[in-house]
């Protein structure tokens, strides 16, 4: 038998899903459905944070599951109203709308405050935050994004996000730049129902899609469910080829992990294999799902299969970026430098 035929066959890649999980420990059930289904990673909510004992030993479960002690970890912990971990246990941080209030000060609090979440995030084992929003602050604007946005001039989003992820990076923690192309021109929250958003391709080039151009650096990025009309009329940028193609790829210039937003939201239409299969085939590297719902899980595995070699090229660059820009956090300093800008906790 030669060398070539007895070597042991390539282990199959993992599920391109990210899942959540119904609480703060795993049940029988779901341990056995992450075992077989063989998820890339996981997301976490509030209803899974407890305290940080139990939050470390869920996150080991997590993926002890899959058996892969790497598995990427997701939260959102923007800051204000948008923060899965909440006191007493941890900190809670200013919004984006009260970092950019600092005024010349703020990239420097843009920074800190991501420094800060990253050494939250590490000590737990979560390795990937789903921050900055980068979406302008649209006048007229549905409230979804609101004070999350760092304003509605897009150098200053670009400057004040930029800083944000190279923040979360010195900690040791993915970015994941959202909602690209630009959610900021929403009139309804896509959690309930599908925004449509008419304004001509070169205006989107020059205001939403800037910022996200600025910082196409980036590794992560999340899509948003949001009809642009004057590129796909039909499909939302997390279902459309042309939206992924001609903007995010594109005139965006992203070329890293594109995540598609929460399948679960409302703005989407179809079941949730439907909704998985089209993310994909539109060009999203990874689906999310993040209710917990073991027969929605159950569908989106069913309907999305293993991560491309493009897709496993884009995480092993993300991850390469984020061991290589990782530094020791002196967290009594930033602390200090924390209350002098933003007053006592």
């Amino acid at each position: 038998m030669s060398p070539a035929s007895s070597s042991a066959p390539e282990p199959a890649a993992p599920r391109a899903a990210i899942f959540g999980c119904a609480g703060t420990t795993l049940a029988a059930e779901e341990r056995a459905f992450f075992r077989d289904a063989d998820p890339i990673g996981f997301i976490l909510f509030q209803r899974n944070c407890e305290s940080p004992d139990q939050l470390r030993r869920l996150v080991a479960d997590l993926r002890d599951t899959v058996g892969r002690g790497e598995a990427p970890v997701l939260i959102d912990q923007e800051g204000g109203r948008v923060a899965r971990l909440k006191p007493p246990h941890w900190r809670a941080y200013p919004a984006a709308e009260r970092i950019a209030a600092l005024g010349a000060a703020a990239p420097e609090g843009a920074r800190l405050v991501s420094r800060l979440i990253a050494g939250d995030l590490a000590a737990l084992g979560i390795t990937v935050d789903c921050l900055p929003v980068l979406d302008l602050r649209i006048p007229g604007a549905d409230a979804v994004i609101g004070d999350r946005s760092y304003g509605a001039a897009p150098q200053e989003v670009a400057l004040l996000g930029r800083e944000a992820a190279e923040g979360l990076l010195e900690g040791g923690v993915l970015p994941v730049v959202k909602h690209i192309p630009g959610h900021g021109r929403g009139t309804v929250d896509s959690h309930l129902s599908l925004p449509v958003v008419d304004t001509g391709r070169h205006e989107l080039e020059l205001t939403d899609f800037a910022p996200f151009r600025a910082l196409r650096d980036m590794p992560w990025a999340m899509t948003a469910h949001i009809v642009y009309s004057a590129l796909d009329a039909e499909r939302p940028a997390t279902l459309s080829a042309a939206v992924i193609a001609q903007a995010i790829r594109g005139a965006v210039g992203f070329d890293g992990v594109l995540l598609s937003d929460d399948l679960s939201m409302q703005a989407l239409g179809g079941s949730m294999g439907e909704r998985a299969t089209a993310a994909m085939a539109a060009g999203c590297d990874l689906v999310l799902h993040c209710n917990g719902r073991m027969d929605e899980m159950v569908a989106v595995a069913s309907a999305t299969g293993p991560v491309t070699a493009v897709a496993q090229r884009r995480l092993a660059d993300g991850e390469a970026m984020r061991r290589r820009a990782a530094v020791p956090l002196d967290r009594p300093a930033l602390e200090a430098r924390f209350a002098a800008l933003f007053g006592p906790s």
